[in-house]
């Protein structure tokens, strides 16, 4: 009997042992998990910015459709500038008023110069564009939306793309995400998603930490 308690007390210890590291080592090994699979969300997200932004500065407005952003990035060019400025005597105002110089007109000339892939100036030579609709590391899809706002009397065009933290974090473990899902500290991801954009702000930046941004 002495030598069976001494076994069951050894396999309680042990067992209590194991709990206690994993509720130590758990919560470590899920950050250093959850930090990667982030890390490639956001760089995923930051290549739908650059796309958006190029999109917006050729078109006047976002799209929040990935077939005609990738579309776009294929076959869109930027136009190279360069702006003049100007100015020339207003001949009829100096004339009615009987003055031979006076009144200028200041005028603003841009020519342009030549045209540039959009693809060679945001992406170089990397196409992972064409998948920038795929969330790392699964089979979803980021969700995209664009739209108009009004601020003071002016409409303005907005984007937002986002993903649920479950499905970046699926499989891992049920306690943990529930405590990610209501993080609110400035040192992680707030809310439930991954986001860049706004559909209800004036805004392009994502609501990641600055330290996902230590590449750039």
């Amino acid at each position: 009997m002495k030598l069976i308690l001494q076994i069951v007390l050894w396999v309680l210890i042990a067992f209590f042992g194991y709990q206690l590291y994993n509720s130590v080592i758990g919560p470590v090994q899920f950050n250093k998990a959850k930090e990667k699979k982030y890390s490639e969300v956001i760089e995923r997200l930051k290549d739908i910015r650059k796309a958006e932004l190029a999109y917006q500065a050729v078109n006047g407005r976002f799209t929040g459709n990935f077939d005609t952003l990738v579309k776009f990035v294929d076959n869109a060019k930027f136009a190279i500038t360069v702006r003049r400025d100007t100015s020339y005597a207003d001949v009829e105002k100096n004339k009615a008023y009987g003055i031979s110089e006076g009144y200028y007109i200041d005028e603003i000339i841009i020519d342009t110069l030549s045209f540039k892939p959009v693809k060679d100036s945001i992406f170089k030579n990397n196409a992972s564009y064409k998948e920038m609709m795929i969330v790392p590391g699964t089979d979803a899809k980021f969700t995209l939306k664009s739209g108009e706002i009004e601020k003071n009397n002016s409409r303005y065009s907005v984007f937002e793309a986002k993903v649920d933290k479950k499905v970046i974090l699926e499989g891992m473990d049920e306690d943990l995400i529930m405590q990610e899902l209501q993080v609110k500290s400035l040192d992680g991801v707030p809310g439930p998603t991954i986001k860049v954009g706004s559909m209800t702000e004036i805004n392009t930046s994502g609501n990641w930490p600055k330290f996902y941004d230590k590449k750039e």
